[in-house]
């Protein structure tokens, strides 16, 4: 029998210490994990007779041309501190993420941000049994789509050893998460009773048992019922203070409503309001502020009456009865773990002011940030699922927040390979990926990575790229490199194969390609195939597996009108070609379904598409929208609408970008120049 989770608990910690120290140390050095902003969003949703053919006007903070805030141009030579906020949704896994979000980046106009976080939400995974597919609803067909490479790492690290390895991936994370509290703020983790009593012995541990408040219980009706043990209709929420001394808690914003007994009792009215009339005096006495009296007793005896006033409401207690919102509901978005808006509208009033930063590590379906946006809070919100942000960028565009950057961790920078019992290292994986490919791996001498090898006849270098990073321009930029310089140069091209790609991958692609650098995509359940194979080398020799193109946009010739100081752009989407259906996460009957699309419908697959008018090479500036769910354009939920006409102000040497997103989270950008 392995040791007891009690016992682990002190390896645990330790474990989580000795990690934590090591990041704190980088933030001083200048090996930094950085985020890249993929995109400025200024919501415009498509909408007939309100936001269609024009474009918003923008405040001059949201022009990068006017501070320099993105790219590598600099905010005019100040510090990051004094650049104009922006609220921010991040993608990518919420480790790398807090030690950007501590280490800042006078670059990108983002100061450190340790020690300036009010509130923290975290409603982490809690159930090993949990399915985290993602149900996609398209015309005429529904398909279920499995979680992403780096999902299925993320999601085997935290469960490999069960509760044990949960704890160790919480322990680091909740110890950043103090380092990012400022001195007055709070935390909120919400979890239920699979692990929570165990987290709760960390957190008293790393944030001081002096500084639990409360174990809130969150009541809700909703939920699996059973006829074999008492039916779970509760979660729990553990609320902590950074510092005891000196916290935010607005109890007069979340006051419970007094019954309507209660109110009853208050049936006098003066000009301070409702009131009853409560008697004084000793415990015997006619008079006892047990009993209400009449107005004639106040009258007589003035001196052994008092009037009590009906408050605004009962003080908070610990209990909450909230209830799981109705599918119907607007606010809901589709998303299995959606918590209702009234459950986090109490914890942030309670908990922070107007201009207070709100942070949530878990974002799921974006309730903590689109909360915090209507309660005048700032905000930043992360998540390792490409469909949780892909759900939260439509979400806060339909909600028509304020502009809000929408950001990644840099290169994703993670080589740890969870998978110890199929490969001991990375390279060890590369090396099967490139015979696969039908490459011959070149020696560690050659390729200390052990990721090159080459096709001699068609003299082809070949990369593989790693399954826990993202394959982006910069990787593109390296093997562009490789291909002139590594064993004397002379390649006539380089295949790089990748698992994961970054936002910029599809225009980067269309760059380097005239520099014989060619893109391909390694299958998803590759891994799954090579669990159950011993013989790798069968697998070789069969040649059946298959590395697709990348997906890509087709846009129809620019149109347009210009008359006088205004000119008028209609962008058109012809075409979008997905990669192979054997290229995505999907069982053999769902990859059919998506085949039949992909032949018939293939604009259907788009969810989401943006463009930016006046694309300056370097940040997407994101000024109209549409999305299937958008149904005030054209009443259809299954599709977007695929031309747009915009009102811009006239200009030579325009560069148009249109960026789209497909239903699997597969990103892909047009750039069209009008001379």
């Amino acid at each position: 029998m392995s040791n007891s989770l009690i016992a682990e608990l002190p390896k645990i910690l330790e474990e989580g210490k000795r990690e934590v120290s090591k990041i704190l140390e980088r933030l001083s050095s200048d090996v930094k994990i950085g985020l890249q902003t993929n995109e400025l969003v200024l919501p415009s949703k498509d909408v007939d007779g309100i936001f269609r053919g024009q474009v918003p006007q923008i405040a001059p903070e949201y022009h990068g041309e006017a501070f320099g805030l993105f790219g590598d141009g600099l905010f005019e030579g100040k510090p990051a501190s004094l650049a104009p906020w922006r609220n921010r949704l991040i993608y990518g896994d919420n480790l790398l993420v807090m030690q950007a979000l501590l280490a800042g980046d006078e670059r990108t106009s983002l100061p450190s941000l340790r020690g300036k976080v009010d509130l923290i939400y975290i409603d982490p995974p809690f159930d090993s049994k949990a399915d985290y597919r993602t149900n996609i609803t398209l015309p005429g067909a529904g398909i279920s789509q499995k979680p992403t490479i780096i999902e299925q790492f993320a999601y085997a690290d935290t469960w490999k050893d069960g509760t044990a390895s949960y704890l160790r991936m919480i322990c680091p994370r909740l110890m950043l998460m103090r380092e990012l509290l400022s001195e007055r703020g709070s935390i909120y983790v919400h979890l239920d009773w699979h692990v929570g009593h165990y987290v709760k012995i960390l957190m008293d541990e790393i944030f001081g048992k002096e500084n639990f408040t409360n174990e809130i219980i969150w009541c809700y009706g909703e939920g699996i019922n059973s006829k074999s043990r008492y039916n779970t209709k509760h979660d729990c929420i553990f609320y902590y203070r950074k510092n005891v001394g000196a916290y935010i808690f607005n109890y007069s914003e979340i006051l419970d409503p007094y019954s309507e007994g209660n109110v009853k009792k208050y049936k006098y009215k003066d000009e301070k309001g409702f009131y009853r009339i409560m008697g004084r005096g000793l415990k015997d006495s006619p008079f006892c502020s047990k009993r209400d009296l009449s107005p004639e007793i106040e009258k007589k005896y003035p001196e052994l009456c008092y009037r009590h006033y009906l408050g605004a409401g009962k003080l908070p207690v610990d209990y909450w009865l909230i209830d799981i919102e109705n599918q119907m509901s607007k606010s809901r978005v589709n998303y299995a773990t959606q918590k209702p808006e009234k459950l986090l509208e109490r914890i942030i009033k309670a908990s922070s002011n107007e201009g207070d930063l709100v942070l949530d590590l878990f974002g799921g379906s974006g309730t903590t940030a689109a909360v915090a946006e209507k309660l005048g809070r700032r905000w930043i919100s992360t998540d390792i699922g490409k469909p949780s942000i892909l759900v939260q960028r439509k979400r806060f565009i339909d909600n028509e927040v304020k502009p809000f950057l929408y950001q990644s961790v840099g290169d994703y920078q993670k080589e740890a390979f969870g998978n110890a019992n199929l490969f001991r290292r990375v390279g060890d994986l590369n090396q099967v990926v490139l015979q696969l490919y039908g490459a011959l791996p070149l020696t560690e001498e050659q390729a200390p990575a052990r990721n090159l090898g080459m096709i001699k006849e068609t003299r082809t270098l070949v990369m593989a790229d790693s399954p826990n990073k993202l394959t982006s321009a910069r990787t593109l930029k390296r093997a562009a490199e490789l291909k002139k310089t590594i064993l004397g140069g002379s390649w006539s091209k380089i295949v790089v194969l990748g698992w994961n790609f970054a936002h910029d991958i599809s225009l980067a692609a269309q760059l380097y390609k005239n520099e014989g650098v060619e893109v391909l995509v390694i299958p998803p359940d590759l891994l799954d195939k090579l669990a159950t194979k011993k013989d790798y080398k069968g697998l070789i020799e069969s040649k059946k597996i298959r590395f697709s193109s990348l997906q890509y946009l087709k846009v129809k010739p620019l149109r347009v009108e210009t008359d006088g100081e205004t000119s008028k752009l209609t962008v058109e989407l012809e075409n979008y070609v997905l990669l192979s259906p054997d290229n995505i996460p999907l069982d053999d009957k769902d990859k059919e379904k998506l085949r039949e699309i992909i032949a018939k419908d293939p604009l259907a697959l788009i969810e989401y598409w943006s463009i930016d008018p006046d694309f300056d090479g370097e940040m997407f500036r994101s000024k109209w929208q549409d999305y299937r769910e958008n149904t005030e354009n054209d009443g259809d939920a299954f599709h977007c609408v695929y031309s747009a006409t915009l009102s811009v102000p006239a200009k030579k040497n325009r560069k148009v970008c249109i960026k789209a997103v497909d239903v699997f989270s597969f990103e892909s950008v047009c750039l069209i120049e009008q001379l």
